[in-house]
């Protein structure tokens, strides 16, 4: 026996609980990702069990044998977050309620509190993404969730599920406008899904702090991390070598982790107080829109130099001393916001403060070999031929000219590094990633008396040929320095550009192995092709992103002035709404008569007649045909009645044997001019 014929073997409960039991799947699965280990066993065991039991027939356990898993539940998230509250900890609890509840679906109440937590939990899947893919995983699992509701108000028979698949599809369709409609008109709050993460785990991007080795793992996310649209007539970004965007920038050091100058954590950064940032511009700004994906940070990226503020609906942006922007709070949700700058500017101090020394100090008992270079630099005649004078340009140039003439080679995989990582660097190894090469650099840049630090970001992207914008990548993470100069202040040198012109000059990129599912798709799928299709996905998704998860109250503003509000407001928009409401239930109305206008005239008719009878005290039952009901007038009511039952004949006629069409029309009139027998006074 084939599955298919199993399944239709099986009882009409069985079949509606095991349907109802993958759409719970469907609904939980897209959370596995984020849900404690134990809580996806447990959940995955309750569901296999309620499955086993409806294709066996097996009675549903007792509640003093579902009190264990609830009490392992609920002992398990308290255990695993501290507490029943929150985000993470409230979808954990309420998964594990909907799998327990499954195990109690008795009677039709049972099953509509199932569908109850189904539709929640299918909510909730929004709370961690908002990405196309999820939106699409979960239309499918509320037309699920529909079919089942649809099984569970039909008790009678045994309906194919395509046909209440059919019917769920139909009111999802019906909805469809007024939900849209509702999206796009009802009032924008603070948004739901932007509610603050209970923790940082499993961020994606750059972090807070910046251990050796941290952008290398980066280099392995092919994820987008932005997308930007430049303000140019075709679109084209400005030179390569001016394409950083900036993000966290590290002024002390502990031999280990490099961290923002005066905060060794927290996710506002702050810079040094008394070093002011003395931004000066130069020259047409570089204007674009930005797309930034979420990474619970509250960092913007921008391109060196910013000096306008960027508008971000709903959030305040500041610049710290150190040129990098700043939000109000993390951001948990795709954010959009314009900015201008300027590739030629400067800032810092122009001479000498007492600040900058701490952009000269270095651990004691770190890489005394980095030290001990430092000093045959200083004192080399052919790089400073006047000790007594300021010689650190020409001390970064030698710096620089020794990665590009010492063997050294850019590469993912360099190895672990130990406790010197400097002096690994730049005498054994001579191997490393971009931040390998930016800390080491610094390093000797501070052992050279040369104020130095380290800028994390993102460097160079990607035009995707289908919506023409630049995308850049978790795999473009890069680290640069920046060193102090007399008369100029600080100066961006990236020594990654010295030991592989590539990187920032061609956009050559370090790709990770392949894995054995990407290598098999390549023997599938031309590269060409497979990058085509993977750039009309990525414009499909940013497409999303911009035209729902971007949708402000800015923007339905911008809304009701195109349909000629002068100066909206909230109010116009609920007055607009109300509007397309009340027309909505006006519309309804319409469609309902017209569709009772579309039964069946002489059915209609014939229902009139008896309706008649009725009031003159001859109750006839709905299913006796007009020729009966014509005898039983002649026997009720005698001669007088003859011409309504010689009518009842004429209207019977019509319905089994061909009639002019003119006939109808005249039993219809005749209808109201018959002599109808009067009323009954009881």
């Amino acid at each position: 026996m084939t599955l298919r014929q199993t399944l239709h073997a099986l009882p009409r409960d069985a079949r509606d609980t095991l349907f109802l039991l993958c759409v719970i799947a469907w609904v939980i699965a897209p959370q596995v990702n984020v849900l404690p280990v134990w809580a996806c066993l447990l959940a995955g065991g309750l569901l296999l069990w309620r499955g086993w039991l409806a294709w066996k027939g097996r009675p549903l356990p007792t509640r003093w044998v579902l009190a264990i898993p609830l009490i392992l539940a609920v002992g398990g998230t308290l255990y695993t977050h501290r507490t029943i509250l929150g985000r993470d900890a409230g979808v954990t609890l309420i998964v594990m309620l909907l799998a327990l509840k499954m195990l109690e679906l008795r009677a039709r109440r049972d099953a509509m509190v199932v569908f109850f937590l189904g539709f929640f939990t299918m909510l909730s899947n929004f709370f961690f993404s908002q990405s196309l893919f999820t939106a699409a995983a979960m239309l499918v699992a509320l037309l699920g969730l529909l079919a089942a509701v649809v099984n569970a108000h039909m008790p009678v028979g045994r309906p194919p599920l395509t046909q209440t698949l059919r019917t769920a599809g139909t009111m999802a369709l019906l909805g469809a406008p007024i939900m849209a409609a509702l999206f796009m008109l009802f009032p924008r709050m603070a948004p739901l899904w932007g509610m603050p993460s209970d923790t940082m785990a499993g961020r994606s991007g750059l972090s807070g702090v910046m251990k050796v080795g941290n952008i290398a793992e980066l280099a392995l996310d092919d994820s987008v991390a932005m997308r930007v649209r430049f303000d140019t007539p075709n679109g084209a970004p400005p030179p390569q070598s001016d394409l950083y965007f900036r993000g966290p920038v590290f002024g002390a050091f502990d031999g280990v982790e490099w961290h923002p100058l005066g905060a060794r954590s927290g996710d506002m950064l702050q810079s040094s107080p008394s070093t002011l940032a003395n931004l000066q511009v130069r020259g047409e700004p570089v204007r674009y829109e930005v797309t930034l994906e979420a990474h619970q940070r509250p960092w913007l990226l921008l391109l060196d130099a910013a000096a306008t503020k960027p508008a971000i609906s709903g959030m305040d942006t500041l610049m710290t001393q150190d040129l990098q922007w700043l939000t109000n709070r993390p951001i948990t949700a795709v954010v959009r916001y314009k900015a201008e700058s300027h590739p030629d500017f400067s800032h810092g101090p122009s001479a000498p403060t007492p600040s900058l020394r701490a952009y000269t100090e270095l651990p004691a008992s770190f890489n005394p070999r980095t030290l001990a270079l430092a000093q045959q630099m200083r004192n080399d005649p052919q790089i400073a031929p006047n000790p007594a004078q300021n010689n650190a340009e020409a001390l970064v140039n030698a710096a620089l000219a020794r990665l590009r003439t010492g063997g050294y080679t850019y590469t993912l995989e360099p190895g672990v590094y130990g406790q010197h990582t400097a002096d690994e660097f730049w005498f054994d190894r001579k191997e490393g990633f971009c931040e390998h090469i930016a800390s080491s650099f610094v390093v000797l840049m501070r052992a050279l008396d040369i104020p130095a630090r380290i800028v994390t970001g993102y460097q160079g992207g990607d035009r995707n040929p289908v919506d023409g914008l630049w995308t850049l990548r978790q795999a473009d993470a890069h680290a640069w320095a920046e060193v102090w100069l007399a008369g100029r202040g600080w100066v961006r040198v990236d020594p990654t550009g010295a030991v592989a012109p590539g990187r920032t000059g061609a956009f050559e990129r370090l790709r990770a192995p392949q894995g054995a599912l990407a290598a098999a798709m390549g023997t599938v799928l031309s590269p060409g092709l497979a990058q085509s299709l993977r750039a009309v996905w990525e414009a499909v998704n940013n497409s999303w992103n911009q035209w729902v998860l971007d949708y402000t109250q800015s923007r339905q503003l911008d809304l009701l002035k195109a349909l000629g509000f002068e100066a909206p407001s909230w109010q116009d928009l609920t007055m607009v709404l109300g509007f397309l409401i009340i027309f909505a239930a006006l519309a309804g109305m319409a469609w309902s008569l017209w569709e009772r206008s579309q039964h069946d005239p002489w059915l209609r008719l014939l229902a009139r007649a008896r309706q008649r009878l009725a009031r003159a005290g001859l109750v006839l039952p709905p299913t006796l045909p007009p020729r009966a009901m014509a005898e039983r007038v002649q026997a009720q009511f005698g001669a007088p009645a003859a011409a309504v039952a010689d009518w009842l004949l004429r209207l019977e006629r019509l319905r089994y044997a061909p009639q002019p069409d003119t006939e109808w029309s005249h039993l219809r009139r005749e209808f109201n001019t018959l002599p109808w027998p009067p009323a009954s006074k009881h």
